[in-house]
């Protein structure tokens, strides 16, 4: 059974910066493109980034951000250790939500939380003005 468990959420000032991890088991890591959504109180889970199952063609292109995450947050992982990671810097209140892992079996991402298979529990981001 495959499980996905995220970690590294917690309380930052503005301006600052955390990193979350997912470390998964029970799932074929390298088959699987690996994204991050959030999901504010009160809104929609959104698209955060994706990245591709590969670093190498054909499975691979480039990693997705949404705008208003684009130069300030970093996807990558590391299939030697099933694991996914989102660096966040430059933290703002508006980056306040519950951030998921989730694996989507295909080479590439996708903006659309349906396509996505597999999930964590998720991890609270806070960031106090």
């Amino acid at each position: 059974q495959a499980q996905l468990v995220e970690s590294g959420g917690g309380l930052a000032q503005t301006g600052g910066s955390l990193r979350l991890n997912c470390t998964t088991s029970g799932l074929a890591f390298s088959d699987h493109a690996m994204a991050w959504f959030r999901q504010a109180s009160g809104k929609e889970r959104e698209i955060v980034a994706f990245i591709s199952r590969d670093s190498v063609a054909p499975y691979y292109s480039s990693p997705y951000y949404s705008l208003s995450v684009k130069g300030r947050f970093t996807i990558t992982r590391d299939n030697a250790k099933n694991t996914a990671s989102l660096q966040m810097k430059n933290l703002s209140p508006e980056d306040t939500a519950v951030y998921y892992c989730a694996a989507r079996q295909s080479g590439g991402g996708s903006i659309y939380p349906q396509d996505y298979a597999y999930w964590g529990q998720g991890t609270q981001v806070t960031v106090s003005s």
